[in-house]
C-alpha cells in the first residue's frame, strides 16, 4: 500500500459536504423525529441518555431533509438500504446511480457528504485528550503514520495529528462500506489531498482523500473512489 501526495492535481469533481450542529432546541428535535423511520426511532430511544438521543434524531432528520431535497422527494419517504457492514444508501428509482451519500457524527458536530457518480465516505472526529491516540497509533498505524503522532512536539499536537489521521482512515473505509480493521494499516500521512494507489483490503482501485476544515475542536475528511481528484463544496445546515 502506498500513498502519493497530490496537492497540485487539478480537481474534476465536486462533492458537497454539510456541517450539521447536533445540538438544537427541543421543538426542532420533536419536528425532525416525525421524519424518522421505525428503525431510526428505536435507535434514538435506545440512546444512553437524552442528549445522545436528541443528537441522533437531529442528525438523522437533517440528513433526510438534505438527501430528499437533492432527490426531489419527501424526507419521510426516504428508505435506506444497508451494505454488508451497515453503510446506508437511499432506495429510490435510479437513486444509486444518481448520488452516493455518507455521514458521520461526533459529539456536537456531524457532517454529510453527497457525491454524484462515485462512492463517498465522510468522517468527523472530536479531538480527544492527549495520550489516547498515541496508544492506538503505536499499536495499529503503519510506521510513518505512527511517527507523525508519536514524534509531535507536544502531547496536544499529537492528539491533533491523531484525530486528523483517524478521520482520513475512517473516510477511506466508509467509501466501500468496509470494516474499521481494514483501514487501520492504511498509510494516510502526508499533505492533503492524498491519493491512495492501493487501499489494501478495502478495494482494488485507488482512493482520494482530503481534509476539510470544520469549526470547533474537530477534524473532518472526505474520501471517494475512482482515480480522479475532487473538490469539496462546503455548506452549513440550518434548521428549516
Amino acid at each position: 500500500m502506498n500513498a502519493v501526495p497530490a496537492a497540485d492535481a487539478a480537481a474534476t469533481d465536486v462533492i458537497d459536504l454539510w456541517t450539521i450542529p447536533t445540538d438544537g432546541p427541543a421543538a426542532l428535535v420533536h419536528r425532525l423525529r416525525a421524519l424518522l423511520d421505525p428503525e431510526e426511532l428505536a435507535r434514538a430511544d435506545r440512546a444512553r441518555d437524552p442528549v445522545q438521543g436528541a443528537r441522533f434524531t437531529l442528525v438523522r432528520g437533517a440528513v433526510r431533509l438534505l438527501v430528499a431535497d437533492r432527490l426531489g422527494t419527501g424526507a419521510a419517504e426516504l428508505v435506506w438500504e444497508r451494505g454488508p457492514h451497515g453503510k446506508p444508501a437511499p432506495v429510490l428509482p435510479s437513486a444509486s446511480d444518481r448520488i452516493q451519500v455518507n455521514w458521520s457524527a461526533s459529539g456536537a458536530l456531524a457532517v454529510l457528504a453527497i457525491a454524484d457518480g462515485r462512492r463517498v465516505g465522510a468522517d468527523v472526529e472530536e479531538i480527544h485528550r492527549p495520550g489516547v491516540g498515541e496508544r492506538i497509533a503505536r499499536r495499529h498505524f503503519p510506521p510513518r503514520d505512527a511517527a507523525s503522532v508519536l514524534d509531535a512536539p507536544t502531547p496536544t499536537e499529537g492528539a491533533d495529528r491523531f484525530a486528523r489521521l483517524w478521520c482520513r482512515r475512517e473516510a477511506c473505509v466508509k467509501v466501500h462500506g468496509g470494516r474499521l480493521a481494514q483501514g487501520l494499516g492504511l498509510p494516510v500521512a502526508g499533505p492533503s489531498p492524498l491519493r491512495l494507489a492501493d487501499p489494501g483490503p478495502l478495494a482494488s482501485g485507488p482512493l482520494w482523500v482530503t481534509d476539510v476544515p470544520v469549526p470547533g475542536p474537530f477534524h473532518a475528511a472526505v474520501a471517494a473512489d475512482l482515480d480522479r481528484p475532487f473538490t469539496v463544496r462546503q455548506h452549513t445546515w440550518e434548521a428549516p
